[in-house]
């Protein structure tokens, strides 16, 4: 869809016959999330564990149509609300027009969690400005892409949560991994930036960390040097998606009301 605001429906709804409502003891109850890059990982951990707190809950995907619809089963079949909504993070009018429809629908947007993220890893003398642009523009220019159009619903109900998945590495740095590091450093600066800008209209902006997570990113690491990345890890093993999905699920409650403007890191102690 990259280039294009209209070369398919950004949203396809899918819902469960109960509303949100109709639940007690969910302390998101009644409220609307977005969560991009929910497919799969992180994002879909994330959008489970947000849409089983009560939210009604988006997931937005771009390619693998599959797998943000086993995404949304496990949602509906817990009981949940969510809907699936495509649409290139990197596109400006796409992500506009995509929160407009949610705004449309669901009259609210209370969370966005912009997770939607790729990496091309590679020596930086040997890489050039044509991958470089693909990783910044999913990475980085998504997350303003949509957060500029969340911030305009959360500016006119004075309240919002955002949080910005970012990565251990963009404290580190890591070698062959210096494009997706400053992506993932942008959203840092990005997160401490907004969060003083819009924190007296009550909009908590916050960052999460993950360190070296089971995820398809990860999956394709040798056995050996996996072995070798858990014996750096104080508490010996990589992290789950639900480890950083708890994370999030923290920032956007209401145990999290003096929050902001905070990078939470989950990487089990290798990086302090």
């Amino acid at each position: 869809m990259k280039g294009s605001r209209h070369a398919e429906p950004p949203g396809r709804i899918h819902m469960t016959n109960e509303h949100p409502h109709a639940r007690g003891g969910k302390f998101l109850e009644g409220q609307t999330a977005l969560v991009t890059g929910a497919s799969r990982g992180i994002g879909r951990a994330v959008a489970r564990r947000l849409a089983a707190a009560g939210a009604c809950t988006y997931l937005n995907y771009l390619k693998n149509e599959a797998s943000a619809e086993e995404t949304l089963s496990m949602i509906t079949g817990a009981e949940g609300s969510g809907m699936l909504l495509r649409f290139d993070v990197a596109d400006f009018g796409a992500a506009q027009e995509a929160v407009q429809q949610i705004i449309r629908e669901r009259g609210t947007l209370d969370i966005l969690v912009n997770n939607a993220g790729i990496t091309l890893d590679g020596i930086f003398v040997r890489m050039g400005p044509d991958d470089w642009n693909t990783v910044i523009d999913t990475n980085l220019k998504g997350a303003l892409n949509c957060t500029r159009a969340a911030l305009r619903c959360m500016m006119k109900q004075r309240r919002g949560r955002i949080v910005n998945i970012s990565s251990i590495v963009a404290e580190t740095g890591n070698p062959g991994q210096a494009v997706y590091a400053a992506t993932k450093a942008g959203l840092l600066g990005l997160t401490k930036s907004l969060a003083r800008e819009f924190a007296s209209r009550n909009i908590l902006i916050n960052a999460v960390a993950p360190g070296f997570i089971e995820t398809d990113m990860t999956a394709a690491i040798p056995e050996a040097p996996r072995a070798d990345v858990k014996k750096m890890i104080p508490l010996e093993r990589l992290g789950t998606p639900d480890d950083v999905a708890g994370a999030v699920a923290f920032l956007v409650s209401k145990d999290a009301d003096y929050i902001t403007g905070q990078v939470i890191h989950v990487n089990g102690g290798l990086y302090m």
